[in-house]
């Protein structure tokens, strides 16, 4: 079954836009490649067109996310939040928890959000612009996704900065940046957190999304530890390098800032671009469940494939220019949030915080403009930001 002799899973393949060549010669061939053991145990194949990806996560698709959905795992080394966890359910229980958490999740909530995060891109814009330079990736891209997310999980305030410290090891461990702390040890520290949590909120319930996956008699508490590390891990760290990557899009595109200001309040075609644009959520990981024909390749059940979203964001089969930001781009069919019965839960909270970011920006610069170079994280779980330099001019 060896095609190939590259390991996709090779963290160190997506350090520098060399990837977006790669990327765009893949998805545009229409490639299917096998990468044997290495980053995964018994190895992968890999899909990088919108049509392969699109297919291995269409709901019909004999495939499943139980065993894990991140390169590593497979049938036989299975992650252990499999049929319990939303993104690692199936089934009724995924229809389960979706109806759980997708009400605080709903483009309702993310409209009651728009005050507190247009506040909180304000308070920030104040320091910056006393600043010389700011770097987005550390200083500014993770803070609203994180007050957001720990508000609907009711986590105080004065606990934010370390939750934030935390998930970005979860995420960006491989990265040096965070060699102080692996990923299995950052999740570790933040199921212990939230354990905590959780018996508070046992003994006094709030309005928070703890308090209403403990009021379901049909999970227990560790069903609850795992889908508030889901939720602050999922909420939080794609957000903070798509809103990082508006502003490298804004400080790179000539004329976008112009046109964000001009747009005012129809800015929905800006967002999705900057979603496809970005595409922080790297891959998704199923397993066969059943015999499947995938780009002419006849797979028998437990087989893994992972489908690689930026690539599929950049096909040129379905994107014109894939690699230029286009602010106009319709239509915009990315997958940026996944595809089928595990669409994003959190993608209406996500394009509102994006929205009032741009009008926050349109409104209260002049210009911005690279202050150095753009660094990116050694990491395959997203295609992040490990350092964006930017000088801010006040309007």
């Amino acid at each position: 079954m060896e095609t190939g002799t590259t390991d996709f899973g090779d963290p160190d393949l997506y350090t520098s836009t060399e990837r977006y060549a790669r990327w765009l010669a893949l998805a545009g061939d229409d490639r299917m490649e096998w990468s044997g053991p290495g980053s995964s145990p018994a190895g992968f194949w890999s899909v990088f067109s919108h049509r392969a990806c699109a297919e291995v996560l269409a709901p019909s698709a004999p495939f499943t996310s139980e065993y894990g959905m991140m390169i590593g795992f497979d049938k036989d080394h299975r992650d252990r939040s499999g049929g319990r966890m939303t993104v690692v359910t199936d089934h009724a229980p995924h229809r389960r928890l979706r109806r759980l958490i997708g009400p605080l999740m709903s483009r309702a909530s993310a409209r009651s959000v728009a005050d507190r995060v247009a506040k909180e891109a304000d308070d920030l814009l104040d320091r910056v612009l006393d600043a010389p330079s700011c770097d987005v990736a550390a200083e500014f891209g993770p803070r609203i996704p994180a007050a957001v997310v720990c508000d609907l999980l009711g986590i105080p305030p004065d606990d934010q900065e370390m939750l934030i410290g935390l998930t970005n090891h979860a995420f960006g461990g491989e990265d040096a940046l965070f060699d102080g702390m692996t990923p299995r040890q950052a999740h570790t520290e933040i199921l212990v957190y939230f354990d905590e949590l959780i018996a508070a909120r046992r003994r006094r319930p709030g309005d928070d999304l703890i308090s209403v996956l403990l009021g379901d008699d049909g999970l227990d508490p560790d069903d609850v530890l795992l889908n508030c590390d889901n939720v602050l891990i999922g909420g939080n760290e794609t957000t903070r390098h798509a809103i990082t990557g508006a502003v490298h899009a804004l400080a790179t595109t000539p004329g976008l800032l112009g046109t964000v200001r001009a747009r005012g309040g129809d800015l929905d075609p800006v967002v999705e671009e900057v979603l496809r644009w970005t595409s922080p959520a790297m891959h998704v990981l199923r397993v066969t469940t059943a015999r499947f024909v995938l780009n002419g390749h006849e797979l028998g059940p437990g087989v893994p494939v992972v489908a690689w979203l930026p690539a599929a964001n950049r096909d040129p089969a379905v994107f014109t220019e894939p690699d230029l930001f286009r602010a106009d781009r319709r239509p915009n069919r990315h997958i940026a949030f996944g595809h089928g019965t595990h669409h994003c839960l959190g993608a209406a909270l996500a394009r509102a915080e994006l929205a009032v970011v741009l009008r926050a920006l349109a409104r209260r610069l002049a210009r911005l403009e690279l202050d150095g170079d753009v660094e990116w994280l050694r990491a395959i779980t997203v295609q992040g930001y490990r350092a964006l330099p930017v000088r801010f001019t006040a309007s």
